[in-house]
């Protein structure tokens, strides 16, 4: 289980009262929902990743999470977002959604964006100011 520090950009994300189930708690649905909300508004943020009209865009190949312990509304949390991998068409980010003031994740898990001409859809090289976005968030592995 990796740490607040073990990430490089955080955002907080609002939870919604559509996001909690009938158990009180929110659905595990959700989580891959904030998962695509902290990377998309990275890459936007970043100036590098232009989703109507930009020549390459990420695909998920793969996600996973693993759910450490509960989130509901009404619950702001901190999602973290550091890179894991990065290759010449993909990257693996690592995702840590962190109750307010709390130093380990609720839930912490990974998604891989393959990019891909718009329109081929065929795996493209990470265009320059893609790539320096994403190593600002690289973190080496842990041995």
């Amino acid at each position: 289980m990796s740490s607040r520090d073990a990430y490089r950009h955080f955002l907080p994300i609002t939870t919604r009262w559509k996001d909690n189930d009938v158990y009180g708690h929110v659905n595990n649905v959700e989580y891959y929902s904030y998962f695509d909300t902290v990377i998309n508004s990275y890459l936007i943020g970043a100036g590098v990743l232009d989703i109507h009209a930009g020549a390459v865009i990420g695909v998920c190949a793969e996600s996973h999470c693993k759910f450490l312990g509960e989130i509901a509304f009404p619950e702001t949390i901190d999602a973290g977002l550091r890179v894991e991998h990065l290759g010449n068409s993909s990257v693996r980010y690592g995702i840590g959604l962190f109750r307010r003031d709390q130093p380990t994740p609720a839930a912490q898990g990974w998604f891989v964006h393959v990019f891909v001409d718009r329109i081929t859809r065929r795996p493209t090289p990470l265009p320059a100011d893609l790539r320096a976005a994403l190593e600002g968030l690289f973190v080496a592995p842990q041995a």
